[in-house]
């Protein structure tokens, strides 16, 4: 029996939400096992850590990311003029991303792992482009979030912007074999279950019908659910509405792409046919304030008519108190009318996305529950109740405040430190990243 104790901790959730202060909480290998108080007489043989008060939360998700821009801070590559979206697209990221190659993926991974795990987050829902180093990609990723203990999923983004057919193929072609490895490994059981998959794909606007058939049957095949942007600025929509004259759901529902798996991300500028089908199939729109801030492609006023509605940063770091902070804060900016506990709310959702793709319990601390749990020293100065932490998240409770952070039952992050040294990590990454922007000077 390998039990562990966190003594004397103040138990809270977003949603619902709960407060309870004074609590303990059993955690057998990777799962919670009980939470009530005075467990050591319970399990009188396990092993104690006393929180001395601190906030213990169900790990935060992000839960729409892109690892691949981990080395793009304070970019010195010579980037043109980029006045509109799809500019910054030809100009900035689709250069970046034909510049990747193993090592600088790698390094790309590892620190936004370790970003992630430091700011809190617990687990990243991750979203892959790197059209010159397609075979492999996706196990280079799940190599970073193993080496770190972050939980998450990732995939290839299908795409034919560069080569076409022969890119589309071979998209689709990464997304399955990593899916059968993801399959392969847990059965065989001799690694932690952290990493799992999509089916990715760009957005409709680089994806034929071809595409869209090649994604249906290799979703029919693996198992998996989409991972898709769709009408992140307005030329998706009119790309849509001029090439195929159809919405952009519309269209992906035809090819059987919409189930209770489906990710969206951003849908800025879906119609209400298109999210009456994405509630209608159960599936999630994942909102991204502040990269849609940086783009400036607009604003979402719709977000309160998604059954489903997660945040994510859009490879904005992985900080997802940060994150929701500026969701509510544009939102009221936008005049819309959600208060914090919608977006507490929207935050959760995260891991209801984990509970479906991982076929486990996830974003409550309860028995029977995953062990991915986020420890925070914020000392609340007025009272932290059910009622207002969502209000506590919103206007106080930051990634400053967390201490340590749990995933799978095991301390990856324990009083303010990392369990291997990260200094080498981070020198190593300067110098990958600068022989990276150079190659994106030599491309065309």
């Amino acid at each position: 029996m390998n039990i562990l104790i966190l003594k004397n901790a103040t138990a809270a959730q977003i949603y619902p939400a709960m407060v309870r202060e004074n609590i303990d909480i059993a955690i057998e290998n990777d799962e919670i096992i009980a939470v009530g108080s005075n467990l050591r007489s319970t399990f009188p043989q396990a092993n104690i850590k006393d929180m001395q008060g601190r906030l213990v939360m169900p790990g935060m998700v992000c839960a729409h990311n892109h690892f691949y821009s981990g080395l793009s801070r304070g970019i010195q590559a010579n980037i043109a003029p980029s006045p509109d979206f799809i500019s910054t697209l030809k100009n900035l990221w689709w250069r970046l991303d034909r510049a990747l190659d193993e090592e600088s993926l790698y390094y790309s991974g590892l620190i936004c792992s370790l970003e992630a795990i430091r700011s809190g987050c617990t687990a990243v829902i991750d979203h892959h482009a790197s059209p010159g180093y397609i075979a492999g990609s996706l196990s280079q990723l799940r190599n970073a979030f193993m080496k770190v203990g972050l939980r998450g999923m990732t995939c290839f983004e299908t795409t034919d912007r560069n080569c076409g057919q022969q890119e589309l193929r071979a998209g689709v072609e990464e997304n399955i074999r990593f899916a059968n490895e993801i399959d392969q490994a847990r059965e065989a059981g001799r690694e932690p279950y952290l990493v799992e998959a999509h089916i990715g794909a760009h957005a409709p606007f680089t994806l034929s019908n071809d595409g869209l058939s090649m994604l249906g049957e290799a979703m029919k095949a693996t198992g998996r659910g989409l991972h898709i942007h769709a009408a992140e600025d307005s030329y998706d929509v009119s790309h849509g509405h001029h090439h195929y004259g159809k919405d952009l759901l519309v269209r992906l529902a035809e090819y059987d792409l919409l189930n209770n798996k489906t990710l969206v991300a951003h849908g800025l500028y879906l119609s209400d046919a298109d999210i009456a089908l994405l509630n209608d199939c159960d599936g999630f729109l994942v909102h991204n304030a502040r990269s849609n801030m940086n783009n400036h492609v607009g604003y979402n006023h719709k977000l309160s008519a998604y059954r489903n509605l997660a945040l994510g940063t859009d490879g904005i770091g992985s900080d997802m108190f940060e994150e929701m902070k500026f969701a509510f804060f544009k939102h009221r900016d936008a005049g819309g009318p959600l208060w914090p506990d919608s977006f507490g709310r929207a935050l959760s959702n995260g891991n209801t996305l984990l509970s479906r793709n991982f076929n486990a319990k996830f974003g409550l601390i309860e028995a029977g529950y995953k062990a991915d749990l986020t420890i925070s020293d914020y000392l609340p100065p007025t009272p932290l109740l059910a009622d207002n932490i969502a209000g506590h998240i919103a206007f106080g409770m930051g990634s400053n405040h967390v201490h340590s952070v749990m995933v799978n039952g095991v301390m990856v992050y324990e009083d303010r430190q990392f369990t291997f040294d990260c200094a080498p990590v981070f020198a190593e990454a300067q110098k990958v990243a600068t022989k990276m922007w150079q190659r994106m000077d030599s491309l065309p």
